[in-house]
């Protein structure tokens, strides 16, 4: 019988609990650890209360760990990888250089041109006069950026002039992203529907998940303020043969051979997130790690070994490249808290949860306390639901999703609902 082995998760969010999850289902995993974890992952995996590379790597060699999986961009960007490695362990997850992808983003625009890969026009600014200088002559719409990690909520979508004035001062003025808006972009808005790619790298080589789409604006119809994600869903019918292989030789192979040239090691999830627009496919940005909520829609359809598929990536070979398999749909619903994005009403009973089934509810803002399940974050639930096709996932994923209101919670209802 093959050697079974032990995982630890890094992170405590949704995508966590579904790494965890999926991980948990590999006939060669042993035990599944995360770190810190949560009160609902603690379902498939062991918590462990360990913060910061030492405890991490005590952790590890007190649990007998074969594989690190490194869930947020925060200690990717930090360096946790190249910590972790140096100390001998094998990891899922960039190291510093390759996490800069996503940790700059005027550090990633110089990428894609370098690399000739298609994105929108932009230019980058460290103070508001220039900025401003700028924006009298570019005009708007456009979209103004933080250049740094702001939790998925540092991209402004502006319509006028004032609008994009608005958001510059609130970068540099009220620093309402702190260090990660001391520069910002101002960019070109593109037109189309949205994609996301979760390319895994071995360093030389690569191998994709199904296509998926994130929803992020807080409300139906695509309103409201961006969000970390309010659902997504897989398969996308807009990402069909013919689009995924002006992808790969258009913006996936280049960004490899980019990478390689930059001497960067890359091992770990490259996500690509795609702008379909009528001069076809262009890069929004890069991040370096699994989507959140796109991973609780993808892991569920993907036909493969997780741990497999990881830790060979982990030791630069990946145990196939191209398309990965994948079987039906899935659709995520978010469940947020009162007040989300700006903030969020914790401590609010999840009464709903007590008669539940788990399966495919992965917790992202929860705790148990005495016994009852209670908020504790902006995006508390995504309900998950999977089918031969989309829009019976949507249907489950919505009568699933009302199921679960709790007091103030918000729903959109309409993810996946542009699908046939």
């Amino acid at each position: 019988m093959a050697a079974r082995h032990n995982v630890l998760v890094v992170g405590r969010g949704g995508r966590e609990h579904a790494l965890c999850w999926k991980l948990a289902q590999s006939p060669r995993v042993r035990h599944v650890f995360a770190a810190p974890g949560s009160d609902g992952i603690a379902q498939v995996a062991v918590c462990l209360p360990a913060r910061g590379t030492d405890e991490i790597v005590a952790a590890v060699g007190e649990n007998d760990v074969d594989l690190v999986v490194i869930g947020p961009e925060l200690p990717l960007v930090e360096g946790l990888a190249d910590d972790l490695r140096a100390a001998g362990v094998a990891v899922f997850g960039p190291g510093r250089d390759g996490a800069r992808l996503e940790g700059d983003k005027a550090y990633a625009k110089e990428f894609l041109e370098a690399a000739g890969i298609p994105t929108a026009r932009s230019a980058s600014f460290d103070d508001l006069q220039t900025a401003l200088a700028h924006l009298r002559t570019s005009g708007a719409p456009c979209v103004v950026k933080a250049s740094g990690l702001a939790a998925g909520k540092g991209v402004m979508l502006c319509a006028d002039q004032d609008e994009a004035e608005a958001a510059l001062r609130r970068c540099f003025e009220d620093r309402a992203f702190g260090d990660a808006g001391a520069r910002v972009l101002i960019e070109e808005m593109l037109e189309g529907p949205e994609l996301s790619i979760f390319a895994v790298v071995d360093g030389r080589r690569m191998a994709w998940f199904a296509a998926s789409r994130d929803h992020k604006r807080i409300g139906e119809g695509d309103t409201g303020p961006n969000t970390g994600g309010m659902g997504a869903y897989t398969p996308v019918s807009d990402a069909s043969d013919e689009l995924m292989d002006r992808v790969r030789a258009g913006i996936l192979d280049p960004t490899l051979a980019e990478l390689i040239r930059r001497d960067i090691d890359y091992r770990g999830l490259l996500y690509v997130g795609l702008m379909l627009t009528a001069e076809g496919p262009k890069v929004l940005e890069y991040n370096c790690r699994f989507g959140d909520p796109e991973t609780q829609v993808v892991l569920p359809v993907y036909e493969g070994d997780l741990y497999e598929l990881l830790s060979s990536a982990a030791a630069g070979e990946i145990s196939t490249t191209g398309p990965l398999p994948r079987h039906g749909a899935a659709v995520g619903m978010v469940l947020a808290s009162a007040g989300y994005p700006a903030g969020a009403e914790k401590g609010v009973p999840l009464a709903a949860l007590q008669s539940e089934s788990a399966e495919l509810l992965f917790h992202a803002g929860t705790r148990r306390e005495e016994g009852r399940w209670l908020t504790d974050g902006g995006r508390v639930l995504c309900a998950v639901a999977r089918a031969e096709d989309v829009p019976t996932a949507r249907e489950r994923a919505l009568d699933r999703a009302e199921a679960l209101r709790f007091a103030g919670a918000q729903l959109r209802r309409d993810i996946a609902a542009q699908e046939p």
